[in-house]
C-alpha cells in the first residue's frame, strides 16, 4: 500500500511517515502544497493524509484540484480546527474523513486502513492466505505448513503486497513503489534481492514453490 503525507510540522511528518513506514505502507512525504498537488495528480497512492495550513498552497486547495481532475484518492485531512464548520468545509471540498490535532497515531492508523477498505468496497481481512501459507496482519507472523517463518519489514512487506495481488504478475516498478515509495531506476537490482531473500525463507525448504519469475515482466506468488 502506498501513502502520501503532506505535513509541513517536522514533528508531526515524522511521527505519521515512522508509524506509516512501519505499519507496513510506502510513504511520499511532501512538505508543501506545490509538491503535495504534483504528487497527488502524477502519482498513484491507495490514501493521502493531508494538513489543511501549508506553504504555497492549503490543503483543502489540493484536495478540490484532485477532485476535480477526477482523481478520487481517498483523503484525511488534519486540522488543529476544531468547529464544526471547519470539519464540515473539509469533507464539503473533497475530504473523505477530518482529524483534529492533537491526535492519536493509532486512531490515524485506523481510519487509513478504514478508508482504504471503503474504497476498495472490501473488508480488511486479518489474514492472507495462500495455500499452506499464512501472513497474519496483525500479529505480524508468517506460517507456512506449521512452520514460522521471521521475516524482516521489506520482506513481510513485499510478501503482502504479492499475496494481496495473487495469481497477477507485479512489476518491478510496482513492488518497488508499494514496497519502498519511490520511482524505479531500472539499474538497481534491490527487487532482485530482496525477492531472493523472500524466495529463501518462504519457499527453500519446501517442495512446491509459490514465488514465480516471470522473465521481463515481474513476480508473482500462486500455487503450482
Amino acid at each position: 500500500m502506498r501513502i502520501l503525507v503532506v505535513e509541513d510540522d517536522k514533528k508531526i511528518a515524522s511521527l505519521v511517515v515512522r508509524g506509516m513506514e512501519q505499519a507496513g505502507f510506502a510513504v511520499d512525504h511532501a512538505e508543501d502544497g506545490e509538491d503535495a498537488l504534483h504528487l497527488a495528480l502524477s502519482e498513484p497512492y491507495d490514501a493521502a493524509i493531508m494538513d489543511v495550513m501549508l506553504p504555497k498552497l492549503d490543503g483543502l486547495t489540493i484536495i478540490e484540484r484532485m477532485r476535480q481532475k477526477k482523481i478520487h484518492t481517498p483523503v484525511i485531512v488534519l486540522s488543529a480546527k476544531r468547529s464544526v464548520d471547519d470539519r464540515v468545509r473539509g469533507l464539503q471540498m473533497g475530504g473523505d474523513d477530518y482529524l483534529v490535532k492533537p491526535f492519536s497515531f493509532t486512531e490515524l492508523l485506523a481510519r487509513v486502513r478504514a478508508l482504504i477498505r471503503r474504497a476498495n468496497h472490501e473488508a480488511e481481512p486479518t489474514r492472507l492466505l495462500m495455500g499452506e501459507l499464512s501472513l497474519d496482519l496483525l500479529t505480524r507472523e508468517v506460517i507456512r505448513s506449521g512452520k514460522k517463518i521471521d521475516l524482516q519489514p521489506r520482506e513481510f512487506s513485499l510478501l503482502e503486497y504479492l499475496m494481496r495481488n495473487s495469481g497477477r504478475v507485479v512489476s518491478k516498478t510496482m513492488i518497488i513503489e508499494h514496497v519502498w515509495g519511490y520511482s524505479f531506476d531500472p539499474q538497481t537490482n534491490v527487487v532482485d534481492v530482496l525477492v531472493s531473500r523472500l524466495r529463501n525463507k518462504v519457499d527453500r525448504d519446501f517442495e512446491n514453490k509459490l514465488i514465480h519469475t516471470h522473465r521481463g515482466v515481474g513476480y508473482a506468488i500462486k500455487l503450482p
